[in-house]
């Protein structure tokens, strides 16, 4: 399961809505071994399209020298779609190397007519892809 605070929960989609037409992406970091997203940290999707993202190679090695730094790791990885379902692309499965994390994805599409987006995480290991659940809490 993932818990997340309704300030980061907020900031995700706020980020994926900027972001539309194109996809958004970005990581929230926190302390190695706690499995608590704390700093958010919106990225710039260097692809630029609506039906890809992809890190900036730069800013992801300055982003993981920086966790290092401050003895965080990535504890959720995000990206928006913007015109399908929340659910992980054949291309997101095969990028997901971070075995830890929880890969949110937010839909700014009316994919199933709940609604202006959906917001959902994924554990994703070895190709195996499986839903959690979310649960948004005021603080931890």
């Amino acid at each position: 399961m993932l818990t997340i605070t309704q300030a980061l929960y907020d900031q995700i989609v706020a980020h994926a809505r900027e972001d539309h037409p194109d996809e958004a992406c970005g990581v929230v970091a926190g302390p190695v071994g706690t499995g608590r997203p704390e700093r958010f940290i919106p990225m710039l999707n260097a692809a630029r399209s609506p039906t890809f993202y992809e890190f900036d190679s730069q800013d992801l090695l300055k982003l993981y020298r920086e966790m290092d730094d401050r003895d965080e790791e990535p504890v959720i990885i995000y990206h928006s779609h913007t015109a399908t379902e929340a659910y992980p692309s054949r291309t997101d499965i095969g990028y997901a190397n971070e075995p830890g994390a929880h890969y949110v994805l937010v839909s700014t599409a009316d994919a199933d007519g709940l609604g202006e987006f959906q917001f959902r995480s994924f554990r994703i290991l070895d190709g195996e892809v499986t839903e959690e659940e979310v649960k948004v809490v005021e603080a931890y």
